[in-house]
C-alpha cells in the first residue's frame, strides 16, 4: 500500500501553526537545496512505484500530490471578507486570520506569497475587505493596497475641551458620552503617570484629563471601550510630550515651575491665540503676569478660562465685550482669573492643546510683554509691555474694526 511507503513527506497541516515562523514578519526560506532535493526524489520514486503497481494505483496520486503542490486558489475570488491584522502580526498569523475568514486555501500559499513579494513586510495594522477564495498572492496585494484598509478614524482639532472631545467620539463610536465621563474620572488608570499633576504655585489641581487627550486623528480599534480609547489619545500625548522632551525641558529652564504647570500655561495659549506663530510669545506674557512683578497683579484676567467655565456648565462662552463685571469676579467660579484671590493659573488646564502651544509653553521667547490683542480681523496679535502701548494696540483694535461702540470712545 502507497501509505506504508516513508517518503520523507512534510506532514505540515494546510491550516499552518500559529507561532511557527516567528523570527520575523515573513517567513524565510532556506537557502540550501538538499531538502527540495529530497523531496523531488521522493516524488520520482513514487511515481516510479505507481508506475510498477499499474494504474488503479493513480487514485491516490492526488494525495501524494498535495505533499509537495502547496493548496491556492487560482481565481482574484469574490464576495467579500474583513480581516485584521494586529501588532506583531507574522506572515503566518495573517496567513491564520486569511484562511479563517475563507480567503486562501492554505496558510502556506500565504506564507509563500509573502516569501516572494518584499513588500510584503509593509502590511499596515488595521482591519482589510477582502474577497474569498481568493489566490494567495493577490489577497497579498489587498492587503498592502490602502484603498482596502477599513479605517474608522476620528480628527480631534486643536484646543477642543474634554467635553467635546467625548461627544465627537460617541458620535463616531455610538458609546454614550456618560461612559467616557466615567472613564475620564481617573486620568492615572487611564495612564497619565500621577506625576503630571504636581505642581509648586500652592494650588490643588484635581485629577482632570483636560490637556492629556492630544489633538490628532486617531484610527479606533474595533469594538474599543471608552477606557481604551482615551488610553489612546493618553499614550498619543505622552509619546509626543517626551519626543519633545517637554518634562525635562520645562524643568530645566523653566524658573522653578512644573510640567503641569507649563501644561496649563499650553492650553492658554492654544485657546488665546488665532494663529500658530503667537502661541510661544502668548505663552511668555502668560508667564510674565504669573511670575514676575511685571504686571499690576499675578493674576491673569483672560476670559477664555472663565469660557472654559461656562461650558462646563453647559452655556455658550461669551465675547469679551458682553461679558458682566459680575461674571468676571463671580467668586463661585474656580476658574476665575480676576479680582482679588485670583492669582496664579487656572486648577487644570483649559483645552487640549496642539504640539505648537506645547513648544511654545516649553520654550517662549524672550521678552517682557505683558499684554496681548488681537489687532485686526485676521488674528493679527499685537503685544505690549505697558500701559502706553496697550493703549495703541487698543486704538489699532478700534480702526481695524475689532473693538466698536463705546469700549473705544475713550481710545479716540
Amino acid at each position: 500500500m502507497i501509505d506504508d511507503l516513508d517518503l520523507g513527506f512534510d506532514d505540515e497541516p494546510d491550516r499552518g501553526e500559529k507561532g511557527r515562523h516567528r523570527r520575523g514578519f515573513v517567513a524565510k526560506r532556506n537557502g540550501g537545496s538538499s531538502g527540495r532535493g529530497k523531496t523531488f526524489f521522493a516524488l520520482f520514486m513514487a511515481l516510479v512505484l505507481l508506475g510498477g503497481i499499474g494504474g488503479g494505483a493513480y487514485v491516490g496520486f492526488d494525495r501524494i500530490r498535495n505533499h509537495f503542490v502547496t493548496p491556492d486558489y487560482t481565481g482574484s475570488g469574490s464576495g467579500e471578507a474583513q480581516v485584521e491584522v494586529k501588532r506583531g502580526d507574522t506572515a503566518t498569523d495573517i496567513g491564520v486570520s486569511l484562511y479563517d475568514a475563507g480567503v486562501v486555501k492554505s496558510v502556506k500559499a500565504f506564507i509563500n506569497a509573502a516569501d516572494e513579494n518584499s513588500r510584503s513586510k509593509n502590511i499596515q495594522v488595521g482591519r482589510y475587505k477582502v474577497r474569498k477564495e481568493m489566490k494567495a498572492s493577490e489577497a497579498l496585494v489587498m492587503l498592502l493596497d490602502p484603498k482596502n484598509r477599513l479605517v474608522s478614524g476620528v480628527t480631534i482639532p486643536e484646543g477642543m475641551i474634554t467635553l467635546a472631545i467625548y461627544d465627537k467620539l460617541s458620535k463616531q463610536t455610538k458609546i454614550p458620552v456618560a461612559e467616557f465621563k466615567a472613564a475620564a474620572k481617573d486620568p492615572v488608570a487611564l495612564g497619565v503617570p500621577a506625576s503630571w499633576f504636581v505642581r509648586k504655585d500652592g494650588k490643588k489641581s484635581p485629577k482632570s484629563l483636560e490637556g492629556f487627550l492630544f489633538p490628532a486623528t486617531y484610527e479606533l480599534p474595533p469594538k474599543a471601550t471608552a477606557e481604551q480609547i482615551l488610553s489612546i489619545m493618553v499614550e498619543k500625548f505622552l509619546t509626543v510630550t517626551e519626543e519633545m522632551k517637554f518634562v525635562e525641558t520645562v524643568q530645566a529652564e523653566r524658573g522653578g515651575i512644573t510640567p503641569y504647570e507649563a501644561l496649563i500655561t499650553a492650553s492658554i495659549a492654544q485657546a488665546e491665540s488665532v494663529n500658530h506663530v503667537d502661541m510661544p510669545k502668548v505663552a511668555r506674557v502668560l508667564y510674565n503676569r504669573v511670575y514676575t512683578d511685571n504686571y499690576h497683579c499675578h493674576c491673569l484676567e483672560i476670559d477664555s478660562a472663565l469660557n472654559y467655565w461656562l461650558r462646563l456648565q453647559g452655556k455658550d462662552p461669551k465675547d469679551s465685550d458682553v461679558l458682566k463685571r459680575s461674571e468676571l469676579l463671580d467668586t463661585k467660579n474656580p476658574y476665575r482669573t480676576h479680582g482679588p484671590g485670583s492669582d496664579g493659573l487656572p486648577i487644570t488646564p483649559i483645552s487640549n492643546p496642539g504640539i505648537d502651544a506645547l513648544k511654545g509653553a516649553m520654550d517662549p521667547p524672550p521678552g517682557d510683554w505683558v499684554y496681548f490683542m488681537t489687532i485686526d480681523k485676521k488674528g493679527t496679535m499685537g503685544y505690549g509691555r505697558n500701559d502706553a502701548e496697550y493703549i495703541e494696540l487698543t486704538r489699532k483694535m478700534c480702526q481695524n474694526k475689532v473693538l466698536t461702540g463705546s469700549n473705544c470712545a475713550r481710545f479716540q
